[in-house]
C-alpha cells in the first residue's frame, strides 16, 4: 500500500562532535533526555525551556545531554523528528489495515492520527513537527528549520507523506504533489490550531470540517473523487 515512511529522511540535527546513542544504555538516556523535554514543553511551554532543566528532570547530567545535544535547537529537532517518524508510522499502520482508496482517503486517516497524537503525546501541543506557538526559546534561530536544514518545516514533512501515500499519489506531478501537500498542511495546521483552542481535545465539527477543507482542496488540485461518507455529520473523529 505504502511507500517506505524513510523515504525522504529528515536529516536530524545533532551538531558536529555530538555522537549518537548506541549502546542500549545510552538510548534510554537519549529517550530521558527528550521525554523530559517534551514533558517541560507541556508544564512551561517553549520559551521556558532550558538544557539545565531537561537534564535535571531526565536525571542525567548537564554534559551528558551536551553529549547527545548541542543546545535547546537540537533538542527540539530531535523530538520533532520523533514526533514525525511516530506519526508516519501510525499513518503508515492505518494505511495498510484500512486501504483508502485515492487521496481524500488518505487525508482523513492524517488528520485522525495527527489529532490522536495532539490529544495523547505528551509535548505535541507545544511541538509536533515544528513549534506549534509563537514562542521560540532564545538561542533558537532556525525554528522554521528543525526538521531538516534545506527546507522548512511543512515541505520536509509534505515529501514525507508524498513518499508515503506511495501509489494514492501516482497519477499527480510530482512537483505539483508537494506544492498542493505543503498548502494543505498549512491549512489543516491552521484550522486544528483553532479547534484545540476552542476544546482541549478538539472541536469535533472544526475537525471535520478541516477534513472537509483539505480533501477539497486535493481533489482540486490533484484531481479524483472528494470521498467520505455522503451527508456525514461532524462527530468526534
Amino acid at each position: 500500500m505504502s511507500a517506505d515512511t524513510r523515504s525522504h529522511p529528515v536529516s536530524g540535527r545533532t551538531g558536529a562532535g555530538r555522537r549518537r546513542p548506541v549502546q542500549q544504555r545510552s538510548q534510554e538516556r537519549y529517550r530521558r533526555i527528550l521525554d523530559a523535554c517534551a514533558a517541560l514543553l507541556d508544564e512551561a511551554g517553549a520559551a521556558a525551556l532550558t538544557t539545565k532543566e531537561v537534564a535535571r528532570r531526565a536525571r542525567v547530567p548537564i554534559g551528558t545531554l551536551y553529549q547527545f545535544f548541542a543546545g535547546k535547537e537540537d533538542l527540539l529537532a530531535a523530538l520533532a523528528g520523533r514526533n514525525l517518524d511516530q506519526y508516519l508510522q501510525r499513518l503508515d499502520d492505518r494505511l495498510r489495515s484500512e486501504a483508502p482508496a485515492g487521496p481524500a482517503g488518505f487525508t482523513d486517516l492524517a488528520v485522525e492520527e495527527f489529532v490522536a497524537m495532539k490529544r495523547t503525546v505528551p509535548g505535541f501541543g507545544q511541538l509536533d513537527f515544528g513549534l506549534a506557538g509563537l514562542a521560540v526559546p532564545a538561542g533558537v534561530r532556525a525554528e522554521r528549520h528543525l526538521l531538516d536544514p534545506e527546507v522548512d518545516n511543512n515541505t520536509a514533512v509534505a515529501l514525507r507523506l508524498q513518499a508515503l501515500g506511495g501509489e494514492l499519489f501516482a497519477a499527480a506531478d510530482p512537483a505539483a504533489l508537494t506544492l498542493g501537500l505543503r498548502v494543505a498542511l498549512e491549512a489543516a495546521d491552521a484550522v486544528l490550531k483553532l479547534a484545540f483552542r476552542c476544546d482541549p481535545d478538539g472541536d469535533p465539527a472544526m475537525i471535520s470540517a478541516c477534513k472537509r477543507l483539505v480533501r477539497c482542496y486535493l481533489v482540486d488540485q490533484l484531481g479524483g473523487p472528494p470521498g467520505g461518507p455522503p451527508g456525514a455529520q461532524p462527530g468526534r473523529p
